[in-house]
């Protein structure tokens, strides 16, 4: 795949998520599907909020173009983490996609009330889960045309 625009950085995407595996899983799958993006991972909640303000140690991050949020999370829940991304104007605009393996429709109904642009059960195979990056890379990052901002406010 290539740059959706030429002359554009790589799409970013901010991976909040605190188990090992599923991160290992998520970045060997989007290395596979989609060549063309800068992932980040932080492990938790409170890390998110300091990456997306730019605080030590992310003085330097950039400003996700799109950002998968697990639910569980330590620190700060990823409720909360959506809630305040949601009510922040420099980070509202930017898709926060949950991914989680909850199936609860009161997590899911609360993640829409907390304005997530969409909810993903997270599948449990190899195989379900490459296809399911496949499907967030096709829709999310190319065909979706996403806010242009460079860096964070």
């Amino acid at each position: 795949m290539t740059n959706p625009e030429p002359g554009r950085p790589p799409l970013g995407i901010l991976l909040v998520e605190d188990s090992p595996g599923d991160v290992r899983l998520t970045l060997e799958a989007f290395r596979l599907v989609n060549i063309c993006i800068s992932l980040q991972v932080v492990a938790d909640g409170l890390a998110a909020m300091d990456y997306l303000a730019r605080k030590s140690p992310y003085t330097d991050a950039f400003r996700p173009d799109l950002i998968l949020l697990d639910l569980n999370l330590p620190k700060m829940d990823g409720r909360e983490v959506l809630l305040r991304i949601k009510e922040d104007p420099a980070l509202k605009t930017i898709p926060v996609i949950i991914l989680s393996t909850s199936e609860s429709e009161v997590d899911i109904t609360n993640s829409y009330q907390l304005q997530a642009n969409c909810f993903i059960t997270k599948p449990v195979e190899y195989d379900a889960f490459e296809s399911l990056v496949q499907s967030i890379s096709d829709f999310w990052l190319t065909r979706v045309k996403l806010p242009q901002v460079a860096q964070l406010a």
